[in-house]
């Protein structure tokens, strides 16, 4: 009996976290196919695909990979499995519930956090920098330049070498000092001409938020949307008050040596948010159920912004898009911030959704185009080059 691939992916399949031997599968059918027949064949083409995806991550942890992987939808799990070690010194193994370090696949919470103050009426998009950070001496930048990386800043994580000495950690208001003491930071283009991306962009944004809510950038992300979503491990890790010891994957290179931080740990909204491929999986959700931002708005943010350049690959306001052959986008954002390797993709016709949290320093995290060909989804991601 034959069936077609969307009604094979309104099938449920949920599975428990293996790590790294394989555990039983329990295969969940849709009650709409009660038949005995109808009901063999959609085990056996669940169970095939269960199969293919698990054999690709298993191949990838044997060559390396240390992360955990969950891919959905409609809000169904298609596929979830641990592979590896939280730490691997005391060979404590990585959970669904384990927090990584999400790198730069931070941004869209912070462009979430802009975007919702403009729908509720508290900031515009057109604001330039001066009207939060008063003699602020890069003129002529706006928050919609932030969001889409045309501001022509410098990017911190090269100018910052120069300029901070300390060996402390430097945070999101000693960058903005930083700025606003070296007026003559050389950028890389004139605002608004050219897309360059950058971490100081988010960095702002973050401060941004602060000036508008009144609250700390991590205060303002856990009333605002972890805690009413139900994002139980999810945090923003703030350096000036980081008072508990909260387990998360420690990060590695790939010769499991622990990543050493630096004073560039102090800065959030361009990363330093720690969260679980189940909170993720919220979140992801929250964006079909407009519970985040208003429908409008968030149309705006999967709005290509840097149309200088003809290409497939463009970005919008804290989300990269890649346009697929058919017209539609995949909507996406990696993450790479010392040894931690992230990957989300969301490809919204399929409402299918990629998820890879890995703390261990791997390349091959970002190779997503054979998961979407096991998919048999519409995603080419054949133009992907390595991004954060």
């Amino acid at each position: 009996m034959q069936y077609s691939l969307a009604a094979l992916f309104m099938l449920s399949l949920s599975f428990s976290c293996h790590n790294p031997a394989k555990t039983k599968t329990a295969v969940v059918v849709a009650p709409a196919c009660k038949s005995p027949e109808c009901l063999d064949s959609l085990q056996m083409l669940q169970g095939l695909m269960y199969h293919r995806l698990d054999s690709l991550f298993s191949r990838r942890h044997r060559a390396g990979f240390n992360g955990n992987v969950l891919i959905l939808k409609a809000n169904r799990v298609l596929y979830k499995a641990c592979f590896g070690y939280c730490d691997y010194k005391a060979k404590d193994t990585l959970t669904a519930q384990t927090p990584f370090q999400i790198a730069s696949s931070s941004k869209p919470f912070t462009a979430s956090a802009i975007l919702r103050l403009a729908d509720e009426g508290k900031l515009n998009l057109t604001d330039t920098l001066g009207k939060f950070f008063p003699g602020f001496p890069y003129h002529g930048i706006t928050v919609a330049m932030l969001l889409s990386h045309r501001s022509g800043l410098a990017n911190y994580l090269y100018f910052g070498d120069k300029l901070w000495k300390s060996k402390e950690y430097l945070t999101n208001d000693g960058l903005l000092a930083l700025m606003m003491d070296n007026k003559k930071i050389e950028g890389t283009s004139r605002p608004g001409t050219h897309f360059q991306y950058n971490n100081t962009n988010y960095a702002l944004l973050a401060s941004i938020v602060e000036k508008v809510s009144g609250q700390k950038f991590p205060d303002y992300m856990r009333t605002i949307f972890f805690e009413p979503l139900g994002m139980k491990n999810t945090w923003i890790r703030d350096v000036t008050n980081d008072t508990s010891e909260r387990r998360h994957a420690i990060s590695y290179n790939s010769k499991w040596e622990i990543q050493k931080e630096d004073p560039y740990d102090g800065i959030y909204g361009d990363k330093n948010v720690f969260s679980t491929v189940e909170d993720i999986m919220i979140w992801d959700r929250a964006f079909y159920e407009h519970t985040n931002l208003s429908a409008a708005m968030q149309e705006e943010a999967y709005t290509p912004r840097s149309l200088e350049h003809k290409g497939v690959r463009n970005y919008g306001y804290g989300w990269r898009l890649m346009r697929q052959p058919n017209g539609s986008s995949l909507i996406y954002h990696n993450g790479w911030w010392h040894g931690n390797n992230t990957v989300f993709y969301r490809y919204l016709p399929d409402t299918l959704t990629v998820i890879i949290l890995s703390n261990r320093y791997n390349r091959g995290v970002y190779d997503i185009q054979p998961v979407f060909n096991i998919l048999s989804a519409t995603p080419d991601t054949t133009a992907w080059k390595e991004e954060d």
